[in-house]
């Protein structure tokens, strides 16, 4: 058998052992003039999305009926959180403007930050926000009413994501300069080692131990006991945008873009796919899994938003 006879059955074998990608329950399609953000309730009976044209709208499930929308901001919306037992939401938009409404898209409070904000974390548990700036400052904030319990200057270029551990006790950035810094609301700094390329995503693991980032086709994972960094094959072929631990910390969530768009559930030691999602028609932009597991979101370039419900038979139960 030849060479190239033997790669190309070798590439059908594999090619046929794959699973197949699983259909979405609901697509919203023109949700937004291309979608940025998504964000799930705490009950996980909402889903939030936000866009470039700074538009949100909140979506019922499992039905994915849209109950409200309003325009929030006057850029793209970049970071999303629900408050308040599903009463409030807050929203930060590439304007500066960091808003609490409640779920009728009513203004509650409004915040114009001194610069663009480029991404934003919350903790409704522990009362926390943080916002990430495109001149390389990171904030944070009392989530409840918007008091400014920190500003730092921690970075040389645009923050490209941040990141929030379990009760709040370190923080993450990482910046378009390829630096990703932990700090802590005491004002401890510490630089991590500086990744091959920047992380676009990050996200602490459940137990604070880990914290694993997104870059162009690979997983990045920092152990925060002694600083070291693994670099972690996956089969995405772009940027990893967003992730999220699910599972105990045992997978996490992503989705890309670029030159890929694809949506899985990847193994968070080994980046091994364990299970596929169809992938959107243009690059993909935020993912999400409610608190209780049962739906999927995600957004992307395409201007849709898309649900999937991961547990029919919890679904169907009730």
């Amino acid at each position: 058998m030849s060479v190239v006879l033997a790669t190309q059955l070798a590439m059908l074998t594999s090619c046929a052992s794959l699973q197949p990608e699983e259909s979405p329950l609901v697509i919203k399609d023109k949700a937004h003039s291309g979608g940025s953000v998504v964000a799930f309730s705490q009950s996980g009976n909402l889903l939030a999305s936000g866009g470039w044209e700074g538009t949100v709208r909140l979506w019922q499930l499992p039905q994915g009926r849209e109950t409200r929308h309003w325009l929030a901001h006057s850029d793209s919306v970049n970071g999303i959180a629900f408050l308040d037992d599903d009463r409030q939401i807050i929203t930060a938009g590439y304007d500066g403007l960091l808003a609490r409404r409640a779920v009728d898209g009513g203004l509650l409070q409004q915040v114009r930050t001194p610069s663009a904000i480029t991404h934003m974390a919350a903790d409704a548990h522990t009362d926390r926000l943080v916002t990430g700036h495109s001149d390389g400052s990171v904030r944070l904030w009392r989530a409840t009413d918007f008091t400014l319990l920190k500003e730092q200057q921690l970075h040389k270029g645009a923050i490209k994501a941040v990141a929030i551990a379990p009760g709040a006790t370190r923080y993450a950035s990482s910046s378009t300069d390829g630096s990703v810094v932990l700090w802590t609301e005491d004002g401890s700094v510490q630089p991590l080692a500086t990744p091959p390329s920047d992380a676009w995503t990050l996200a602490f693991s459940p137990d604070g131990q880990t914290l694993s980032g997104g870059t162009w086709f690979r997983l990045y994972r920092w152990d925060l006991d002694d600083g070291t960094l693994t670099t972690i094959a996956t089969e995405h072929h772009g940027i990893i945008k967003s992730i999220q631990y699910i599972d105990n910390g045992n997978e996490l969530a992503s989705i890309s873009r670029q030159t890929d768009s694809a949506v899985y559930f990847l193994d968070a030691e080994s980046g091994e796919v364990k299970r596929r999602f169809q992938r959107h028609d243009l690059c993909g932009g935020d993912i999400a899994v409610s608190p209780d597991g049962r739906f999927l979101a995600t957004t992307s370039d395409d201007s849709s938003v898309r649900f999937w419900l991961l547990d029919s038979e919890g679904e169907e139960s009730e």
